[in-house]
């Protein structure tokens, strides 16, 4: 019987690759997904297709409750989301605190009540210049704590933890995925803005792999 795990699944592109590795890799993952009160929440509907279509267990979780201790982001409180790259300083508004503590302990406790061994999330290193719990350092962190957490140790595994978006992208493209089938923009409009930090790491990766991105984008968005 293949090994049980826990896949942090946004429904963007980074855990969408994540959660096709885990299976690619032979292991048995069951998707957690949460609302945190994220503007762009329609993230987590398209994670919902994505784990019918492949038959993967999927739980949803409200967490919105949190941004009444963790307020001051972009994603979740009335600010306008920042233009630009992820290295401008101005993306640091969209910094949700101890967001990623909070999720990884939650699907820690989740993979210990389903006997599950490991903890997959999508972080990498273009999220390190200003997401401070996508860094080694933290993951490493993480991992010491969880093994002595509980009686079972859980072991947080981060594929793409040293490599970019553009090398997921890769990768995800190595296996046949459809991107379409994922959604990144931090605004959760209609259509894609194309203006954001996420936007323009993600038309970047596309870029550089010489692929054309499926998803839809603003009118405008590359003026």
């Amino acid at each position: 019987m293949s090994e049980k795990v826990i896949v942090i699944y946004s429904g963007g592109m980074d855990s969408f690759t994540v959660l096709h590795k885990a299976i690619e890799d032979g292991k048995s993952p069951m998707a957690l997904s949460f609302d945190y009160g994220q503007r762009h929440k329609k993230e987590v509907e398209y994670a919902a297709r994505v784990c019918a279509e492949l038959g993967v267990p999927h739980k949803i979780v409200d967490i919105s409750a949190i941004n009444s201790l963790v307020g001051g982001s972009a994603l979740t409180d009335d600010i306008a989301v920042p233009e630009g790259h992820y290295e401008e300083p101005s993306m640091k508004q969209t910094v949700v605190p101890n967001r990623n503590m909070i999720l990884l302990s939650m699907a820690v406790g989740y993979a210990v009540s389903e006997n599950a061994t490991k903890v997959y999330y999508g972080a990498h290193s273009g999220d390190h210049a200003i997401y401070p719990d996508c860094r080694p350092e933290f993951v490493k962190k993480m991992n010491d704590v969880c093994a002595i957490a509980n009686y079972e140790a859980v072991e947080i595994v981060t594929p793409y933890l040293t490599v970019s978006k553009t090398a997921i992208l890769t990768d995800g493209l190595r296996m046949g995925l459809d991107y379409g089938k994922t959604w990144t923009c931090y605004n959760g409009r209609e259509k894609a803005c194309g203006k954001c930090g996420a936007c323009q790491e993600r038309l970047e990766a596309f870029s550089e792999n010489h692929k054309t991105d499926p998803l839809a984008y603003e009118d405008g968005a590359f003026n």
